[in-house]
């Protein structure tokens, strides 16, 4: 029986493999990186020289009741026909179709009134229609 101790091997660590994949990744993300620097578009942004309004802007106003009569700027109509509502705009607006139009409903009024109202509005050809809602006090 042989008992002497062998000697010891030092431990060795080899690197090349570490170092190939090192350079691996270091091709793999020069390839998959794009160097070129991204188009830059220069835009000159104008200025506002206009001057504030000191008047505010006017607006036509409709009111839809509870019971499905209509108010346009405080002035009640005989009735509640479309043609009658349509003649109080037209008279009301004149020429002019860039006035913008709001139109507030009692929450109790009906679905058809407030509709007919937006509907006569767009057909009269005005393009800004507001619709005015009042939020509850929690």
């Amino acid at each position: 029986m042989d008992l002497r101790t062998r000697p010891r091997e030092e431990p060795e660590i080899n690197l090349t493999s570490l170092i190939d994949v090192v350079l691996l990744l270091l091709v793999f993300f020069m390839v998959s990186t794009s160097f070129l620097k991204a188009t830059e578009v220069r835009l000159q942004l104008p200025q506002a020289d206009a001057m504030p309004r000191e008047e505010p802007a006017r607006e036509i106003e409709i009111i839809v009741t509870a019971s499905g009569d209509y108010f346009v700027d405080g002035q009640e109509l005989v009735n509640r026909r479309p043609e009658t509502l349509q003649r109080a705009l037209q008279r009301v607006a004149g020429d002019g179709r860039e006035l913008p139009v709001t139109i507030r409903a009692d929450a109790r009024a009906s679905h058809q009134s407030v509709v007919t109202a937006m509907d006569i509005v767009g057909r009269l050809g005005f393009r800004e229609i507001l619709i005015a809602t009042v939020s509850e006090p929690e």
